[in-house]
């Protein structure tokens, strides 16, 4: 079912990776290290940039590994990314104007990420996003250490629409912004539609399979959208 987005909207549940942040430069290199480390063949760039996003786990069990070599793959890459790929980032372009323009429309604007939060913090921080989110860094949400990687991304949405109900918001009145169909997927389990955006990780036709409210090809277009 494809949710239609409200008249009025007044919260916006940010993704991160693909969305505000072109992260998949250094995750897919520390994923390589990682598979490496514990022992996998290593798959091709093409299979590792579908990890980009979606909760590690449920990555990796779609390629066949067991828990435990899951859980060895993760603890791996996590080594590797804290060390080098996770600051191999950069914020797209028009995304910080983008986000300054929302604030400015009064729009209150939080992050609600499938990476680890302790992850997400310091990415945001790192780049300055988090002037631009309704209480700076107490506005980003990701997953716990391990459980957001079990759980999808609904645990994640579920706590920021909290916060953001927590903040005044109805709602109705609020919007996902995502890259990939777990966001629409996530968001939609709640009630919440979303507004895919082009410029991340979605394979052709996959956003739209999703059920996306809408689509913005740039982050001009996402501005438009969220404020019209």
């Amino acid at each position: 079912m494809t949710l239609s987005l409200p008249h009025r909207i007044t919260h916006v549940l940010l993704d991160l990776d693909g969305t505000l942040t072109d992260s998949a430069p250094g995750i897919i290199a520390s994923l390589r290290a990682g598979f490496a480390d514990a022992g996998f063949a290593v798959p091709s760039d093409g299979v590792l940039r579908t990890f980009v996003g979606p909760p590690l786990g449920a990555s990796l069990a779609r390629i066949g590994l067991s828990d435990a070599d899951a859980a060895a793959t993760i603890a791996a890459y996590r080594r590797d990314f804290e060390v080098r790929g996770m600051f191999d980032n950069s914020v797209f372009d028009g995304v910080a104007e983008a986000l300054a323009e929302l604030r400015e429309a009064g729009l209150t604007l939080l992050v609600a990420t499938a990476k680890p939060e302790h992850y997400a913090r310091r990415i945001v921080e790192h780049f300055g996003l988090d002037g631009y989110l309704t209480g700076g860094l107490d506005g980003v949400h990701g997953a716990g250490d391990y459980a957001g990687e079990v759980q999808g991304k609904e645990v994640v949405v579920e706590r920021a629409l909290a916060h953001a109900v927590a903040l005044g918001a109805d709602a109705g009145e609020v919007v996902m912004v995502g890259d990939r169909e777990h966001d629409v997927h996530a968001a939609a389990h709640h009630g919440v539609p979303t507004v895919g955006v082009t410029w991340g990780y979605a394979a052709p036709g996959e956003l739209e399979a999703a059920g996306v409210a809408a689509i913005a090809s740039t982050p001009r277009e996402l501005r438009k959208l969220l404020t019209s």
